[in-house]
């Protein structure tokens, strides 16, 4: 893989752990700010509507610049926007350097994966975005537990810091390994050309799969900590050593995801979507065992993650062309979005509904659901494709 690669993924280890170390920090932000931990956790849903805000506002106000110039003027914002977050004197000075940062967030990976495509041949598309990709998983091994342990021991605003420090670095290897690239000059590069790609049926569809598998995903993940301790019985303490293994399962599943939708993007795309499913549906039977929980908990990251590559690569077929940048920014919120309806409906199901057993049960439904819109969008594609011929040659329907 060439080295501009993993310039863009030196990018995605920051923004992931900005987005989630803060999670960590909830208990150390709230007794600095004053605020309480409810409040200190809408820093979490202020990020993620950052995200989904960030990906149209961008996307339209961007469109004749070059990419390089792009990638390299979001990870400006990120670094702009985490120097703000250190240095915050309140809470919703914090709140709004959280948003700002997440502006960059989509866009960056949304651009960064037409970049990727472009680096390397055709039959290892979805690779170069698995390894992109890596950074975030990597992120969530070893720079959010390293942040938090910062945060802990030297205050949350030097977590904020560092990952700071993180932007700087990115930002000079993108711009000395990154390949120049034109910027747009016609209007079909411009925002009134990109937009209409939203538009598209297929594109449409790509992106609802995309939401409805996250919303799993995250309707599982979110309650991960009290499953394992109120169910399956570990220890508080115990519970960081097991997400090292769901984050070893993103790995691992990420790598796989991209390296198999390289050989056949639908059948892993839909193969990885059952997968989750099944392994939600087992783990309400596994978090009542200890080690059979752990296993679990492993699979349960690979078959997450291994769901990205194919999902992305999927939308940027869909759209084709000047587009693709936007709809493959829009993904990026699309997974966003599940985030946050994940952790709702999870909520939802504890608080009105059969309980925190039954969580990963009605986790396991919902990439059902993304199946279900993915197999509608083949056939309505097929059935395109079978009109066209039909269209093109009238005589023949005589």
């Amino acid at each position: 893989m060439p080295l501009a690669l993993y310039a863009l993924t030196a990018g995605a280890f920051g923004i992931g752990v900005t987005e989630f170390v803060i999670m960590g920090l909830l208990l150390d932000v709230s007794a600095d700010l004053g605020v309480s931990i409810s409040a200190a956790g809408m820093l979490i849903s202020g990020y993620a509507l950052g995200v989904v805000v960030g990906a149209p506002l961008l996307g339209a106000i961007s469109g004749r610049w070059s990419k390089k110039t792009l990638l390299t003027s979001l990870m400006v914002v990120f670094t702009v926007g985490n120097l703000a977050c250190a240095l915050a004197p309140d809470y919703w000075t914090l709140m709004a350097a959280r948003v700002l940062t997440a502006f960059a967030h989509a866009s960056f990976f949304g651009v960064g994966s037409v970049v990727a495509t472009g680096l390397v041949p055709a039959n290892k598309k979805a690779s170069a975005i698995a390894v992109m990709f890596t950074g975030l998983t990597v992120a969530n091994i070893l720079g959010v537990p390293f942040g938090t342990w910062l945060g802990q021991a030297y205050g949350w605003r030097s977590t904020f810091l560092a990952v700071t420090l993180v932007g700087v670095i990115a930002i000079a290897v993108i711009a000395l390994l990154v390949p120049r690239d034109n910027p747009a000059g016609g209007s079909e590069e411009s925002s009134e050309g990109v937009l209409p790609v939203l538009g598209r049926r297929a594109v449409l569809l790509g992106l609802a799969t995309t939401v409805l598998s996250w919303v799993g995903v995250f309707a599982g993940f979110t309650y991960i900590a009290p499953i394992l301790t109120r169910i399956t019985g570990f220890s508080e303490a115990g519970v960081s050593p097991i997400l090292l293994v769901f984050g070893g399962g993103l790995v691992i599943g990420n790598l796989l995801g991209g390296r198999f939708a390289d050989q056949r993007l639908v059948p892993t795309m839909l193969g990885s979507l059952a997968a989750l499913s099944v392994v939600l549906f087992a783990m309400t039977f596994a978090i009542h065992s200890q080690v059979l929980a752990v296993v679990a908990i492993g699979l349960f990251g690979a078959a997450a993650f291994a769901t990205v590559a194919p999902l992305q690569m999927w939308v940027l077929d869909k759209a084709e062309g000047a587009g693709q940048g936007l709809a493959s920014s829009f993904n990026i919120a699309a997974f966003n979005l599940g985030n946050a309806i994940g952790a709702w409906l999870g909520g939802f199901v504890i608080d009105h509904g059969p309980g925190l057993g039954a969580v990963t049960w009605v986790a396991g439904l919902v990439p059902l659901a993304a199946i279900a819109v993915a197999l509608a969008a083949l056939r309505l594609e097929a059935r395109d494709e079978r009109l066209v011929p039909a269209a093109a040659c009238p005589d023949a329907a005589e």
